[in-house]
């Protein structure tokens, strides 16, 4: 099973697991989240996301989400990458982390194209269904 970590903004993360636990009716393992506060440094988060990594990492790498592109939190998150192994994706939302949820048994490549579809197709106008 492929590890996941998500790096976000404050709590963003740890909301993001309770609801998904909420959904599920239980808590998923080999799930970890670090909220990034304003006033925190990103070179001291740095050594504390690795450590984290390896707590989800059983062999089959990690997904790291994160929430904005370009933002502290992914920016600590693109230094831990390693393709193949340790993927991250941006933009996460309930719907994303669902769909990786669902899919952290497959290989990495179809778990990083099924959560983005996820995240991408949990955004819809409600008008229109």
């Amino acid at each position: 099973m492929i590890g996941i970590f998500l790096l976000t903004h404050s709590a963003y993360g740890e909301a993001l697991i309770q609801c998904a636990c909420h959904v599920l009716n239980k808590r998923p393992p080999q799930i970890v989240q670090l909220g990034m506060a304003a006033q925190d440094d990103p070179l001291d988060a740095l050594p504390l996301a690795r450590d984290m990594l390896t707590l989800v990492d059983n062999g089959r790498g990690v997904l790291i989400l994160t929430d904005i592109y370009g933002a502290t939190p992914s920016n600590t998150a693109m230094k831990l990458l390693e393709p193949g192994r340790i993927e991250g994706v941006a933009g996460v939302n309930l719907p994303m982390l669902l769909r990786a949820l669902t899919y952290r048994d497959k290989d990495m490549e179809t778990l990083v194209t099924r959560s983005i579809a996820g995240g991408r197709d949990g955004v819809l106008n409600m008008a229109r269904h």
